[in-house]
């Protein structure tokens, strides 16, 4: 295919690799190995307080994201893809008018295409009450320009986005506060899982304010003064930088797609089929523009689907489970069927646990505070979701989306021999727990 590739940012890669996954994570490493040398304190070797280079620290992440959009520019041109940096909007289903981007800019042009695909992305929801005019008060996008280290920080949003960025604020200094409206962190999370690490934060943090609503924002020159409001009535608080972090929304708006025959749903996000086509027979859309969850790997796939669909292939974007992580410490990581969409929709399931308390490798490393379970079909034992929570949960979680894809049984986990010492045991020990025949904890089966 003849392929252009129309991006107003100066570097490819969009959300994850510029602002999102790929430069947070690349912080939150620098925030595990230093919680993993203060751990060795508890073996006997010490060392002394960190001395931070906040600018060798921004450089560092920043070489991470020019090596990474360095390569796709690379691969770009080796594939041929035209690339074009301008604001794209919608004249028709056929024709794009291009703003371009930089200066001098030359003169509006106008694309026409046989198939578009649509890929704009999210943005960091904006709520106009805590929308202060100063860079204290932050978005993920400014969290991650680490422009110094508050001596406080408060978190607003008790989402994955929010308890990253406060980890890595924590580990380099900052008294980190969280405050989020509902009872728990990581609202939609199985319970099980969000215990360990909460009580982990309890630690790390200063402070968690559950059932709490921030009621207003005021700039008081040196800090941002926060009225909170829960149960216990309303109290004021200073930061020295806020993180508002309460989700993000689809880039729908301002592309003209009310010029095509696009439809947008009144969330923003663009409607599309299993074959990621839109209402125009012209325009697909894959990521976060095409509905939740808004994760780059399953942006990834979608976008594998709908250029198969365009070569005629017979191709549809329907997986058994998309896995998420929670990039925290512990880590958190769930696909398929949670506890808690199973309980939502009245469905009948069991539930396979194993607690890394009993796993020789979390003990040896210290890490204890993990457990492993699977969600499975009651009548044919298939397994349908799995959490996980605990050190390199993330890394864990793909051997559950293999099984969960290929339909496999409780009994194929137990049956596959894992590696020992190793965390991955801990699914295979899960399942030889339900099925009773688990050597390394005594839980007999109910009956027997």
């Amino acid at each position: 295919m003849q392929v252009t590739l129309v991006d107003m940012e100066p570097q490819l890669g969009g959300v994850c690799l510029l602002r999102g996954c790929i430069p947070s994570k690349a912080l939150l490493h620098v925030a595990k190995a230093m919680a993993e040398a203060k751990h060795l304190g508890e073996w006997g070797i010490s060392y002394p307080s960190p001395t931070i280079d906040l600018e060798a620290v921004r450089a560092r992440k920043n070489k991470v994201i020019a090596t990474l959009t360095g390569g796709l520019a690379q691969l770009g041109k080796k594939r041929k893809v035209r690339v074009i940096r301008a604001r794209a909007t919608f004249e028709n289903s056929q024709t794009l008018r291009l703003a371009p981007v930089g200066d001098p800019a030359p003169e509006d042009e106008r694309l026409q295409f046989e198939h578009c695909i649509l890929a704009t992305g999210s943005s960091p929801t904006q709520i106009p009450s805590l929308a202060l005019p100063t860079p204290k008060v932050m978005d993920s996008t400014g969290a991650l320009d680490l422009a110094d280290v508050p001596e406080s920080l408060l978190v607003v949003g008790g989402g994955y986005i929010g308890l990253e960025m406060g980890t890595v604020y924590a580990a380099l200094g900052s008294k980190v506060s969280v405050v989020e409206m509902t009872d728990g962190l990581l609202p939609g999370a199985d319970r099980d899982l969000v215990k360990p690490l909460h009580k982990k934060l309890q630690r790390d943090f200063a402070a968690l304010w559950l059932s709490t609503k921030v009621v207003s924002m005021a700039d008081k020159k040196s800090a941002v003064e926060v009225v909170f409001d829960s149960e216990g009535g309303k109290r004021t608080e200073r930061f020295s930088r806020v993180l508002v972090s309460v989700g993000r929304r689809p880039n729908s708006a301002g592309l003209g797609l009310e010029k095509t025959k696009v439809q947008v749903g009144p969330k923003g996000f663009v409607a599309v089929d299993r074959q990621q086509r839109t209402a125009d027979p012209h325009i697909l859309a894959i990521g976060d523009v095409a509905g939740e969850p808004m994760l780059a790997h399953k942006a990834a796939h979608e976008g594998k689907v709908a250029v198969e669909v365009l070569a005629g292939h017979a191709a549809a974007f329907e997986p058994r489970a998309i896995p998420a992580v929670v990039f925290t410490d512990p880590e958190i990581a769930w696909a398929g069927l949670t506890e808690t969409e199973a309980k939502r929709q009245d469905r009948r399931i069991e539930v396979a646990v194993f607690p890394w308390g009993a796993s020789g490798r979390a003990q040896s490393v210290g890490r204890p505070d993990g457990l492993t379970k699977w969600i499975l079909e009651p009548e044919s034992g298939r397994v349908v979701g799995c959490g996980i929570v605990g050190a390199g949960a993330g890394d864990l979680i793909s051997e559950a989306v293999l099984a969960i894809e290929m339909g496999a049984h409780l009994g194929d986990l137990a049956g596959s021999i894992h590696p020992h010492p190793t965390l991955s045991e801990t699914l295979a020990f899960a399942a030889e727990v339900h099925l009773g025949t688990a050597t390394d904890l005594y839980r007999p089966k109910a009956g027997k």
